[in-house]
């Protein structure tokens, strides 16, 4: 049997990774992130990690396509404290629900013809940027400032130019600030409204 792919896109915490996880651990679904696909940032202070450039999309293509068609891939694995790939991947085998998530997820044509539903998670921007500044600060030891001038620099210009234009491709979108039991409810009900499996 084909999977069923869903690929999940939406801006910078609007809720689409807790969002993909949530679906993951309910149904045994494949889950494949698109961070994993960034390419090494020698000077991160100065790489825009918002720009379709910034993600090797159609390996994560072609990944997907070895996946739909019953092959194991290996999935790269990225360290964001190195900003570089590491030597180890992830070797997975295909699973009958694969979700593929990102910011970028719905801006690539090529992954948005192999998904069998595509969804859109949306955020007010001031809910997306007050979540991202509790995260970076608390996960990812980022200070505000930082993530401010991040923010400004190139994640909001790069959400207005990719991001906000890519919600047009989706099948369902869903609204980020809703409890995500719901969330999961609604997409697992548009999953079965297209023959997709749920459990």
């Amino acid at each position: 049997m084909t999977p069923f792919v869903v690929v999940v896109g939406g801006g910078t915490a609007s809720g689409k990774t807790t969002l993909a996880r949530a679906v993951a651990a309910r149904t045994g679904a494949l889950l494949v992130a698109q961070d994993r696909y960034y390419y090494g940032a020698d000077d991160p202070a100065h790489f825009d990690f918002d720009h379709p450039d910034a993600l090797e999309t159609d390996l994560l293509v072609r990944h997907l396509r070895e996946l739909c068609a019953g092959r194991p891939v290996d999935l790269p694995v990225y360290d964001f404290a190195r900003h570089a790939r590491a030597a180890v991947a992830d070797r997975v085998d295909p699973a009958p629900l694969i979700v593929v998530e990102g910011i970028l997820t719905l801006a690539h044509a090529g992954l948005v013809a192999l998904a069998d539903l595509r969804v859109f998670v949306d955020a007010p921007p001031d809910v997306r940027l007050a979540r991202r500044l509790r995260r970076d600060t608390a996960e990812r030891g980022r200070t505000v400032e930082g993530v401010l001038d991040q923010y400004l620099g190139s994640v909001r210009p790069g959400h207005l130019r990719f991001v906000e234009p890519s919600r047009t491709r989706a099948d369902l979108v869903l609204d980020g600030e809703r409890p995500v039991p719901e969330l999961v409810d609604a997409l697992l009900a548009a999953v079965a409204a297209r023959g997709g499996p749920v459990a």
